[in-house]
């Protein structure tokens, strides 16, 4: 599948942000704190930008607000409608830290389960199409989430630093997710490497009791849509070392320096500030090359009328 940028930062960008806002609305953070104020910011700023950036892939972003009117049967809707019904209890838990120092749970705890129920939402998106069997698993809406959670946590450590929140625990929690959150990509990659394919030309064109099918000729001499669409290619040497490259910055670095902050970091130390920010940014570094590689590697079962 091509791997359109839009929506590599729209799942990147929402992801990292509505893990952030889950945090939040679970009151791990002293709303009284500056930091924390500028917590809710990045969050909401994060998730709108997402969004926003997931239109740039539609060809008439126009009638967007069609999408959110199939919601009894497609997950995009579903992802539509919650992402918008999400901005309220969100924005309430915001507004309170912004002009009132509080935190109210009810509203809190309705976002942070709203942020986790649209993760899931998006990425059904992908789990749902059986006619891509590299993203019809399980593995792949626990990959969104953990991959979410991963992130929130390793932002609020880095504002907790900057505060006084329990950033030594929130490192902690951020260090076990980033390991879940890439043990469970690991698990994914292996079962993309040894995934039969269950359409295959023989199965598409009913040709299988005869023996093997063969592609005689293109159905077109040019290409088309469906050929740069779904039927993006990349060498298993360069997947391979984009690989390397995702575990190497989102995994092995930030789980080395979230370690490092929950034995030594202190609270409103530059040095642990910077430490978890560098956290941060290696983990969205590689989340994005591991989320382009997710659909570089995703094979159309329509590419099997191409030869592909």
């Amino acid at each position: 599948m091509h791997p359109a940028l839009s929506i590599i930062v729209f799942s990147t960008f929402s992801g990292l942000g509505y893990g952030l806002a889950a945090v939040l609305g679970l009151g791990l953070l002293d709303p009284a704190d500056v930091a924390t104020k500028v917590a809710h910011f990045i969050a909401l700023a994060l998730i709108a930008g997402g969004l926003l950036s997931s239109t740039l892939h539609l060809g008439n972003p126009q009638r967007a607000w069609r999408a959110f009117s199939q919601w009894r049967s497609s997950w995009l809707s579903r992802e539509g409608v919650l992402a918008v019904i999400a901005f309220v209890p969100l924005s309430w838990s915001a507004i309170a830290c912004w002009f009132f120092d509080l935190y109210q749970p009810l509203p809190g705890i309705a976002g942070a389960l709203l942020a986790a129920a649209t993760v899931y939402c998006t990425s059904m998106i992908y789990a749902s199409l059986r006619s891509v069997d590299a993203w019809h698993t399980r593995l792949t809406p626990a990959c969104y989430l953990l991959f979410a959670a991963a992130g929130g946590l390793t932002l609020a450590s880095a504002f907790a630093f900057a505060g006084v929140g329990p950033a030594g625990a929130l490192s902690l929690a951020a260090l076990l997710a980033t390991l879940a959150a890439w043990a469970v990509k690991r698990a994914w990659w292996r079962r993309l490497d040894t995934l039969t394919p269950l359409s295959t030309p023989e199965s598409a064109t009913g040709l299988g009791p005869i023996g093997k099918v063969r592609l005689f000729e293109r159905p077109h001499i040019n290409e088309n849509y469906l050929t740069r669409e779904m039927g993006y290619r990349i060498a298993r040497k360069h997947a391979d070392k984009l690989r390397r490259i995702a575990l190497g910055s989102g995994a092995v670095l930030p789980a080395a320096v979230l370690a490092l902050l929950a034995l030594f970091g202190t609270a409103g130390g530059v040095i642990s500030v910077l430490a978890a920010m560098l956290a941060a940014f290696t983990f969205l570094a590689g989340v994005f090359v591991e989320r382009w590689l997710f659909f570089a590697q995703a094979r159309h079962a329509v590419m099997n009328y191409y030869g592909g």
